[in-house]
């Protein structure tokens, strides 16, 4: 069984999500006569090799230290070495980190090849394989250089979750919560009900969050698909969670949205935007979970890294803060705002 969620694009067919029972149906979704090359890392060739080794394919390295213009470098001379051309299509096989490669080296190789994903973590399935964004670290800062290029579908299939580790399935939960807290509280409550083992174990709770998260952020790209306003909204948390991930190579990236999401809540709650409680109830949801709350890092340092952050416009840092359980807005702060902030 599978369902699809389709995302609006500027130029051609809609992009399309599609949720259940598809990675043994990749054939399917490629398009006829085309070569394809596949993506990948290490650690999901080793786990999909029968699926993977039927196309051609790169492997890159693991983890952020490997979301580099050097990474990308090398992909474009094993594609030039290959034979991969604009006739080709590129898939990128895995986590947050290998498809926002794939698509970038995607979006840019030969002026641009057409490209899709199997999304193999949950982080990757409800948020960063979805809504074009692609694109690799630089000088130390999160994404500073990349493409706004929506894939033509990505395969979310929960069977590649059963041997995901605790700690990253965790990590992929933080942004299902950021999508209920941005537009949809009935999802925000089903974390407030249901623990870790729920969402483990019970396969149609899982798919229905999944399903939420992604309608969350697939309406407001559809909207916005180029950041210009509304789509600031999915970046909840994010400011403080970039600012902790350049601090610090303690926490993987879920672990950082999950503190800067419960510091947003503090902060909407010291602006009056929300009560108390129900920032409470955003820091109760996160520790029921396992997730960390807190980042150990002084705020001042924080707030400095902040004044960094890709975002920034001029001497101001946009934040996305909550208005209520499933609402909030884009408010400007100035850095000399962002010095006196305490929480």
């Amino acid at each position: 069984m599978k369902q699809i969620i389709e995302v609006k694009r500027t130029n051609g067919e809609p992009s399309r999500i599609v949720i259940g029972d598809v990675i043994n149906s990749l054939d399917s979704y490629l398009p006829e006569g085309k070569r394809v090359v596949i993506i990948t890392d290490a650690n999901v060739h080793r786990k999909y090799k029968d699926i993977i080794n039927k196309y051609d394919y790169c492997l890159i390295g693991m983890g952020e230290t490997s979301k580099t213009l050097a990474t990308v470098e090398k992909l474009y001379g094993e594609l030039l070495n290959m034979g991969i051309d604009r006739t080709s299509f590129i898939v990128g096989f895995g986590g947050g980190i290998v498809t926002d490669i794939a698509g970038f080296v995607a979006s840019t190789y030969m002026r641009g090849l057409s490209f899709g994903f199997v999304a193999s973590t949950l982080l990757a399935q409800v948020d960063a394989s979805v809504g074009g964004k692609n694109g690799v670290n630089f000088e130390g800062l999160k994404n500073m250089i990349g493409t706004f290029n929506q894939p033509d579908f990505v395969l979310c299939d929960q069977s590649l979750l059963d041997t995901l580790p605790e700690r990253e399935f965790k990590a992929g939960l933080s942004e299902i919560i950021k999508a209920g807290l941005i537009a949809d509280r009935t999802l925000f409550e089903l974390f407030e009900t249901h623990n870790l083992e729920d969402f483990r174990n019970n396969r149609a709770l899982l798919i229905e969050a999944i399903m939420r998260a992604i309608k969350v952020k697939a309406d407001i790209v559809t909207i916005d698909e180029r950041e210009g306003g509304l789509r600031r909204k999915l970046n909840l948390g994010h400011t403080f969670a970039h600012a902790i991930e350049k601090s610090t190579n303690q926490f993987i990236h879920g672990e950082a949205v999950a503190i800067g999401i419960v510091m947003i809540a503090k902060l909407s709650a010291k602006l009056g935007s929300i009560t108390d409680e129900e920032a409470q109830r955003v820091k109760d949801v996160f520790t029921k979970l396992g997730l960390p709350t807190d980042s150990g890092i002084e705020l001042q340092k924080l707030t400095k890294v902040l004044k960094t952050d890709k975002k920034k416009e001029a001497k101001s840092v946009n934040f996305v803060i909550m208005d209520g359980i499933g609402v909030c807005s884009v408010r400007r702060f100035t850095f000399d705002e962002i010095d006196s902030i305490s929480l």
